[in-house]
């Protein structure tokens, strides 16, 4: 049974070790080595992590089947100022996929959104990302591209989606 709780700063080494476990299944075919060590220091580091936590407004939601925890996902209410949730990250364990543990923790998201009054939630993926298969399947549609650049010449190169709550 998948039992979903809310994350606190005690479980951020969990987060971790799942972003770690999955980003090289998830964009090893897509970005080089190099900048997946470089984009997990950046987006996975204590200090980055309570930064979210504390002062961006970042809530993490922990998917668990018995002991193990299988994936996580955080959002962020009134995105950008508006009545949006946004989900910013939603990572699984390569062998937790297929499981319901994603569209459990995207439902969550969604009912919190609700009670929160927003109209949309709002996400970015990879534009190679097999996982918009997925988004599509359960209502995200692809409103527009964006390319984020980072250090070191590092881009990020996705689409914007978005679904209506």
């Amino acid at each position: 049974m998948l039992l979903l709780t809310e994350a606190a700063i005690k479980d951020f080494k969990i987060i971790r070790e799942i972003a770690y476990k999955s980003w090289p299944s998830t964009y090893g075919s897509i970005l080089s080595k190099e900048q997946i060590d470089y984009m997990l220091d950046l987006f996975y580091s204590e200090k980055t992590l309570l930064q979210k936590l504390n002062e961006e407004g970042h809530r993490f939601l922990l998917v668990n089947e018995g002991e193990l925890c299988l994936g996580f996902a955080s959002y962020e209410h009134n995105y950008l100022n508006e009545n949006c949730t946004r989900l910013h990250k939603i990572y699984l364990l390569p062998e937790a996929q297929g499981k319901g543990a994603g569209k459990l923790l995207i439902e969550a998201i969604e009912n919190i959104a609700k009670e929160n009054q927003s109209v949309v939630i709002s996400l970015n993926v990879n534009k190679f990302n097999k996982a918009i298969s997925f988004y599509k399947k359960i209502g995200f549609e692809v409103i527009s591209e964006e390319e984020i650049l980072l250090d070191h010449g590092y881009k990020m190169e996705d689409y914007k989606m978005e679904k209506k709550v």
